[in-house]
């Protein structure tokens, strides 16, 4: 896109909304982007400040410069593979619109599934006590909290800074007053006797040996304390294995988002801890392998 409102070849057409979509669509997918078009329609409504579906009625809208000006410089940091979430500040998940930046992972439609079953097997006990490990941007617990007024959440996370991204979506959702967000590594912050209805988590676990693998954007940008999972991927979930049975009320329920080649693993793991009935893999709407879940005896 050129710095001036005329093409470089000197020809006179204008920068119009659709010409600059249509140029950034091309420029970002020459630089490895896997959805170009959504990427520059996301980035050109954040710079118009306006809602995306507002570009098709302004298609042929020349741009101001100072749209322009924002517009390129947001498309120079996704060329590089910075994430569009970060880069307009938010990410929607299940319905609602969350508040993130580098410090959590981006919510994404995968672990909808985990608040999707925990809503299902949570609907009809009152009050159900849950506690969330790894709460990043509180993405799950606030999802949770709308869908579920009876609940009471406590959400962990050891990064203050993710907390406080938490703690903004709770705000700005209505639910932080039913959400206790505590400061800590995985169950240290909690009381001695504290037991829940449900332990869910979105934990790290993906092998240290993919992580290289990753694609560029979550590789070089997305938090590595929330993915690195230890040799194995499944540092993190043994960690919750060991302790979740404590925390858990007789008939409560574990629920683990898991990468998708760890769905034949997983049952033996919570299997082998002696404190669940047979565990079962749910997978998401690509069919793969995403949710475990095990009700304690």
């Amino acid at each position: 896109m050129s710095s001036d409102a005329r093409t470089t070849t000197g020809t006179d057409q204008p920068w119009t909304v659709g010409r600059v979509i249509d140029w950034t669509t091309g420029h970002l997918k020459k630089h490895g982007s896997d959805t170009p078009r959504l990427d520059a329609e996301i980035l050109l409504a954040h710079a118009r400040g306006c809602p995306r579906i507002q570009l098709y009625t302004h298609y042929d809208e020349v741009l101001d410069d100072e749209v322009r000006a924002s517009m390129r410089a947001l498309v120079t940091r996704r060329a590089q593979a910075e994430p569009v979430a970060y880069l307009v500040g938010h990410r929607e998940f299940y319905g609602l619109d969350f508040h993130v930046s580098s410090d959590v992972l981006i919510p994404r439609p995968d672990t909808e599934t985990l608040v999707l079953e925990l809503l299902t097997l949570a609907a009809g006990r009152p009050g159900p006590q849950i506690l969330e490990l790894g709460t990043g941007s509180g993405c799950i617990a606030v999802a949770t909290a709308a869908n579920l007024p009876a609940a009471k959440i406590v959400a962990v996370d050891i990064s203050p800074a993710a907390l406080n991204i938490a703690v903004k979506n709770a705000t700005a959702h209505n639910v932080a007053e039913r959400i206790d967000f505590r400061e800590g590594d995985l169950f240290e912050p909690l009381d001695s006797e504290a037991k829940f209805d449900f332990v869910i988590s979105n934990p790290p676990y993906i092998a240290d040996a993919e992580l290289a693998q990753l694609d560029a954007d979550v590789r070089d940008h997305e938090p590595h304390l929330a993915l690195a999972g230890g040799a194995d991927g499944l540092d993190v979930i043994r960690r919750i294995l060991a302790e979740a049975g404590q925390r858990l009320k007789s008939g409560g329920f574990l629920l683990l988002e898991i990468g998708a080649e760890q769905g034949n693993v997983l049952p033996e793991l919570i299997a082998a801890s002696g404190d669940y009935r047979e565990a079962r893999i749910v997978n998401d709407l690509a069919h793969r392998p995403r949710v475990a879940v095990a009700e304690r005896l």
